[in-house]
């Protein structure tokens, strides 16, 4: 017999769950990291596809983005989530969304702790360590395969 699932994820708009996205973000980014709230907020989620992660009571625990040019971020999960494959089920959607809309590669910002988590899922370390919003990260790329468009990142 197959154990229920405790999770799941689905991919959603900005204008319909900029709510529940936002509340998310502000407790991991702003209230455990300690960032800046307008560093947090840029202004980018409407342009983005963004993966929305929900226990099986329909409470939002975890959330990340895929931005239009094949960058992954603001991936956060609620700290009583962590360590139970919310993360990694986000990040596959995530990728899974890039693959469907031909993209050869996709990129993102580690922070250093994550490193591991995104070396485990396929990405490969890509420059030196560097401080994004006073945060110790690193670049991390992983090619998705032929046929599709590359992503171009620069670091912002």
């Amino acid at each position: 017999m197959t154990p229920t699932p405790t999770f799941r994820v689905r991919l959603v708009d900005w204008r319909d769950a900029s709510a529940v996205l936002s509340r998310i973000r502000t407790t991991v980014f702003v209230g455990e990291q300690k960032v800046p709230a307008e560093i947090e907020i840029d202004g980018r989620d409407p342009e983005c596809v963004h993966a929305l992660a929900e226990s099986a009571t329909g409470e939002a625990v975890g959330t990340g983005r895929l931005m239009p040019d094949g960058r992954i971020g603001r991936m956060a999960v609620l700290a009583e989530w962590r360590n139970r494959g919310v993360g990694a089920a986000m990040l596959e959607a995530l990728v899974e969304e890039a693959r469907r809309r031909g993209f050869r590669e996709v990129y993102l910002h580690a922070q250093i702790r994550a490193r591991d988590f995104y070396l485990r899922h396929g990405f490969a370390v890509e420059g030196g360590e560097y401080l994004e919003a006073g945060i110790p990260h690193v670049g991390m790329r992983m090619t998705l395969g032929d046929g599709g468009q590359v992503a171009r990142g620069k670091r912002d």
